[in-house]
């Protein structure tokens, strides 16, 4: 199985209700995919999701597809930073061990 795990930073809090639009369309989408699992927390300008899947072909399927592909495509207006990684396992960490996981990853800046 695959585990993505994100970190997002929002270049500014007003931004957060762009982003909150384009998550409930990536959620719902998501629900609609084979995916085995979401989570997701933050607040203000700092956000993180993780999602589990079967295989990596389920999880580039979703990724370049949908709302999510579209939301990829204008992450460059809305994020200062973001960070991903994807590893082979089996669950989900918990959110503390999933950050300390993310802050080894080079960030992707705008």
């Amino acid at each position: 199985m695959k585990l993505t795990l994100t970190y997002l930073e929002l270049k500014n809090l007003i931004l957060f209700f762009k982003l909150a639009k384009s998550a409930l369309s990536i959620t719902l989408q998501v629900k609609k995919s084979n995916s085995l699992g979401m989570k997701k927390t933050g607040v203000w300008t700092k956000h993180y999701t993780l999602t589990l899947w079967p295989d990596e072909k389920s999880l580039k399927d979703f990724s370049k597809s949908g709302a999510h592909l579209k939301a990829m495509k204008e992450s460059g207006k809305l994020a200062k930073e973001i960070r991903t990684l994807t590893i082979n396992a089996e669950q989900f960490p918990n959110w503390k061990d999933a950050k300390k996981m993310l802050e080894n990853v080079n960030p992707l800046k705008f």
